[in-house]
């Protein structure tokens, strides 16, 4: 049976929570990102094992519990709103949340991540041209079942927020997303779920 490295367990645990402030302080989203600056703050080469994004998401939800828990209970909240007054707006494209606003580990800067499931993207791009609502285009991949999908995404403010929407076809509904083949799956959350998240809480 494999033994634990304590050494590189402690180095683990240390990356983990310095990636955790950087986020939390820089007000940076993106975990790869967050975890070569800690590595780089603590002296630790890129190529040794790197803490897992949960592991850092474990330590963001404490650092952020600790230092900033008005500040940051009340930018979650805040942003949500906005995630559900443009699904509302958008509901004949079947919209979900997703990413940091969902999870409630957003930061100061971030996007609203949107996904959406319209029978024509052309469609989502009239809506948003007869509102008015400037746009850029741009493409990612997403990943189910070991295939990778293009997906186009339309970046905009809605009421002063960033949001990124991300379309895909009706027929990926129903599958399992991921950012990467590897990575976990992309929680969401559809309009009846977010109104019940922020549903004011009755009673103890």
């Amino acid at each position: 049976m494999a033994q634990r490295n304590p050494s590189r367990s402690g180095a683990r645990a240390r990356l983990a929570a310095a990636a955790a402030r950087i986020m939390a302080e820089d007000g940076i989203d993106d975990f790869a990102l967050a975890k070569k600056k800690a590595a780089r703050q603590l002296g630790v080469p890129e190529a040794q094992s790197l803490p897992a994004n949960d592991e850092i998401e474990r330590e963001l939800r404490s650092y952020r519990s600790l230092y900033q828990p008005q500040e940051h209970a009340d930018r979650i909240a805040a942003l949500r709103r906005v995630a559900l007054d443009a699904m509302r707006a958008l509901e004949r494209f079947s919209p979900y949340l997703t990413g940091p606003v969902l999870s409630g580990t957003a930061g100061p800067y971030a996007e609203v991540d949107l996904q959406l499931f319209p029978e024509s993207a052309k469609d989502v791009e009239l809506f948003l041209l007869e509102r008015q609502i400037d746009y850029a285009s741009s493409e990612v991949r997403r990943f189910s079942g070991g295939r990778a999908r293009a997906a186009g995404v339309l970046s905009l403010l809605w009421h002063g927020a960033p949001v990124r929407i991300t379309l895909f076809d009706p027929r990926d509904e129903r599958l399992s997303l991921k950012t990467s083949p590897a990575g976990k799956v992309m929680e969401r959350a559809g309009i009846p779920e977010l109104e019940g998240i922020l549903r004011p809480k009755i009673g103890p």
